[in-house]
Order: C-alpha cells, then sequence, then structure tokens
C-alpha cells in the first residue's frame, strides 16, 4: 500500500513539474527582446555577431552596420505597420494580388542585400554567410510548419510514425 501511494505521488510531482515549463526552454527572461531595442541597438548587435562570425575587418565592420541598421529601420516600420492594422482592426486576409507585390518586395530586398554584402565581403566570407543565411532559413521553414502552439501538425505525425519525416 505503501508503495503504491508513494509511485503516485512520484507520478503526480513529476506531471506538475512537466506542465511547469510552457515550453519556454529557449526564453531567457533576463534578455530583452529585441523589439524593445532601438534600431541602432539591434544593428550593433548583429555587426558584432557577424564581426565574431565572418572575422570583418574594421572598414567591413561600418559597412555592415550600414547595411544592418537600414534593414533593422525596414523590420521596425514594418512591425510598427502590422501592429497597428491589428489594432485597427484591418488585419484582414490578403488578395492575391497584394500578396504578390510583398513577396516581390521582399524577394527584391534580399537580392539587394545580396549584392550588397558581396561587394563588403571577401569570397571566403561571403560564402560562409551564405551558409549561415541557409542554414537560419531552413529554421525559419521547420518553425512555419509547426502550429502557433508549437505542437506538430497531423501530417507531421503521421510522417514520423511511418518513418518519413525529418
Amino acid at each position: 500500500m505503501k508503495n503504491i501511494i508513494f509511485v503516485l505521488v512520484a507520478i503526480i510531482s513529476l506531471q506538475l513539474s512537466a506542465q511547469k515549463d510552457n515550453g519556454n526552454k529557449h526564453h531567457n527572461k533576463k534578455m530583452p527582446k529585441l523589439s524593445n531595442l532601438s534600431v541602432e541597438d539591434i544593428a550593433d548587435l548583429q555587426t558584432k555577431k557577424m564581426t565574431l562570425h565572418l572575422d570583418l575587418n574594421k572598414s567591413q565592420q561600418e559597412e555592415i552596420k550600414k547595411i544592418n541598421l537600414e534593414n533593422a529601420k525596414m523590420r521596425k516600420s514594418m512591425m510598427e505597420m502590422r501592429k497597428a492594422k491589428k489594432e485597427n482592426g484591418d488585419s484582414q486576409i490578403l488578395t492575391q494580388e497584394e500578396r504578390l507585390k510583398m513577396i516581390h518586395v521582399k524577394l527584391d530586398h534580399k537580392i539587394a542585400l545580396k549584392a550588397k554584402m558581396k561587394k563588403v565581403l571577401n569570397e571566403e566570407q561571403y560564402a560562409k554567410w551564405q551558409e549561415s543565411q541557409t542554414k537560419r532559413n531552413r529554421k525559419k521553414r521547420v518553425l512555419k510548419k509547426r502550429k502557433p502552439n508549437g505542437k506538430h501538425g497531423q501530417n507531421d505525425r503521421k510522417a514520423r510514425k511511418s518513418g518519413h519525416g525529418r
């Protein structure tokens, strides 16, 4: 009888500790959200990360910081526009033409960014940067496939069971 009670208490305590996690393993509460930082701070952080990753010299750091600042300003303004639309209740579904226009703008920006990076970086650094971008895009695609609550979709479960997934 004592063993059964002990096992039940152990199971309940495990259950409670598992529920406390809430799926925020990677979220550090001490780190500030990037959305709360100024565009200059974001650009500075990105430039420093790239300097460490690509071993940039001083002139490259200055050019990359300009590029990062421009990108951060654009992202911040887009984020504020989306937030304003959401607050006003204008977050309606885009038409196919609007969606196509957004995709064209995004791709044009990526092409321009690649050209700028190719000018600033040497061949080895550029190859390393491209590799990091493809890894980053792969991560985004994997996260996009997941549902908003962090769980896998129905198709992912079927694929894992059959052995064809990931």
